[in-house]
C-alpha cells in the first residue's frame, strides 16, 4: 500500500489543493502530496505561463499536447499543475520558472528547491 507523506506546505501549514480543473497531483487527487514512490517529486504547485510550456516542451516534456490515453487534458497558460522540483528548480536557473502557489506546495519541494527560490516566484507577489 502507498503511503500518502505528511500533507504540509513549505509554509509550515496544511497543503492545499493545487488544481482539480485539470485534476493534478502525483495521487490525481488535486494536492501536490507526495509518498517515497513518487521518484520526480511532483510537489511544486506551478501556474503554468507560455514560456514554461514552450521550455519543458523544449526539454523533452511536453505538457502542453494533449494525451488521453493517460487521461491528461494537455496544459495551457494559467493553468495550475503539481510539478516535478527538479524540472522547477532547472526552469528557474533557465530564466523561465513558472510563479508558484507557496501554500499548494508540499514541503519536500524543499528537498531540492530552497524556499528562498520558492517564495522568488511566488504566484500572490
Amino acid at each position: 500500500m502507498i503511503q500518502k507523506d505528511e500533507s504540509v506546505n513549505v509554509l509550515g501549514s496544511r497543503l492545499e489543493p493545487c488544481s482539480t480543473a485539470p485534476m493534478t497531483g502525483f495521487f490525481r487527487d488535486g494536492h501536490c502530496n507526495t509518498c517515497a514512490q513518487d521518484h520526480g517529486n511532483h510537489t511544486v504547485c506551478a501556474v503554468m505561463t507560455a514560456e514554461f510550456l514552450a521550455y519543458s516542451k523544449y526539454v523533452g516534456n511536453d505538457l502542453s499536447t494533449p494525451r488521453p490515453e493517460y487521461r491528461f487534458p494537455g496544459l495551457k497558460p494559467g493553468d495550475r499543475w503539481c510539478l516535478c522540483a527538479a524540472r522547477f528548480m532547472q526552469a528557474h536557473e533557465e530564466g523561465c520558472a513558472p510563479r508558484v502557489d507557496l501554500a499548494a506546495t508540499h514541503k519536500r519541494a524543499l528537498e531540492i528547491v530552497p524556499l528562498a527560490v520558492l517564495q522568488e516566484n511566488d504566484a500572490q507577489v
